[in-house]
């Protein structure tokens, strides 16, 4: 029996017209009163004390960047476990070679330094 992707298709469709909508609408209906004062960084209501732009250290970035791969591994994992009975022992296979690639993936960034805090 074929589903019909039709109502999906449509929903995708209407929600990126809406989106879009709500974001240009601003940009034609507010009002157009630029200012030098707007264009300041705001700083708790005061002028700011120093220049807003500092260093930020890349490797907070590198452990973001490192959770959200591994967050997506247990996205991954979720199928697989209530699959785990139809898939058998295929499934079991294919699932522990993906871990292991990514517990290689792992080791490698741990001896890099990637997890190191300072």
């Amino acid at each position: 029996m074929p589903i019909s992707y039709w109502p999906i298709f449509v929903m995708l469709l209407l929600s990126t017209v809406i989106a879009v909508v709500m974001l240009l609408l601003p940009a034609f209906l507010g009002r157009k009163n630029p200012n030098p004062t707007k264009f300041e960084p705001y700083e708790s209501g005061l002028r700011p004390f120093a220049l807003p732009r500092k260093r930020f250290p890349v490797h907070y970035y590198m452990v973001a960047i490192l959770f959200i791969l591994f967050d997506i591994e247990v996205l991954f994992l979720y199928p697989w476990a209530v699959l785990l009975r139809k898939l058998r022992v295929f499934g079991l296979v294919e699932m522990g070679i993906f871990l292991g690639i990514l517990l290689i993936g792992y080791f490698y960034a741990w001896r890099k330094g990637a997890l190191e805090w300072l």
